[in-house]
């Protein structure tokens, strides 16, 4: 059996505190993953985080498959924060909501907010389901953080609670131009992303962003996109147009 290094090591999120000599037990569905999926056995590495303790390596002691113990060894990351956009989605249904999950924690949202509009077609989320999503795609892409996955709420709700200091970039589809990014000279800071449902936002709702202050409307290309491809590609492009590296300095 090839053993891992401390960069190849399975990685995993445990609820308990990280420090050096501590003794902790994996849980029933980590233990199968650990003895059976990875076949992994006494003296292996592990790398684990809890959102709050940085990431740490811990060795496997001897155990059943269904009983797994690990023992914490030294920090291998510090923690830090990562205070990326906020990602505002009208809720799909459930295989896409997944995706949209899945995806938004590994190209690094700081918080997921499910959003009703007036043509969502889906009515609700399995708020665990989706907490283990995020927690297996932190896992997956390295992050030291989860990010919340907040219940649905309705959009207008959410835009007239709106906290002061953070930008609102709204997806809205058919308005490309071949224009100059709309952030340009605005000022830099914590910002968010809102796409809108199937079909796009209502005309009620198009005005309401239009009016908010705090909204800047943007494009996302010429095409018409699928809702979880258009959240990816607007987070992207988020990141990849210098309105996260606000994140870097804090």
């Amino acid at each position: 059996m090839t053993r891992s290094t401390g960069n190849t090591a399975p990685r995993l999120f445990v609820a308990a505190e990280l420090r050096q000599g501590a003794t902790i037990a994996a849980s029933a569905e980590q233990a199968h993953y650990l003895a059976t999926v990875l076949r992994r056995g006494p003296d292996d590495i592990v790398r684990l985080f809890n959102g709050a303790d940085g990431e740490w390596i811990a060795r496997l002691t001897a155990g059943r498959r269904d009983r797994v113990t690990l023992i914490v060894e030294h920090q291998s990351r510090p923690h830090h924060n990562e205070p990326g956009p906020w990602l505002l989605f009208a809720l799909l249904k459930r295989d896409a909501t997944d995706l949209v999950v899945r995806q938004a924690v590994e190209l690094g949202a700081s918080r997921i907010m499910p959003v009703m509009t007036e043509r969502t077609n889906a009515a609700r989320v399995n708020q665990d389901r989706l907490r283990a999503i995020a927690i297996e795609a932190a896992e997956q892409s390295e992050r030291l953080t989860i990010p919340p996955v907040d219940a649905p709420v309705r959009l207008d709700a959410v835009l007239a609670a709106w906290p002061t200091g953070r930008r609102l970039f709204a997806a809205i589809e058919r308005t490309w131009t071949g224009a100059p990014a709309p952030w340009t000279g605005l000022e830099r800071g914590p910002a968010a992303l809102l796409i809108g449902p199937e079909g796009g936002f209502t005309a009620t709702e198009n005005e309401l962003l239009h009016r908010a202050d705090f909204v800047t409307p943007i494009s996302l290309g010429p095409f018409v996109l699928r809702a979880e491809t258009a959240a990816a590609a607007g987070l992207a492009l988020l990141l990849g147009t210098g309105w996260a590296d606000y994140a870097k300095a804090t």
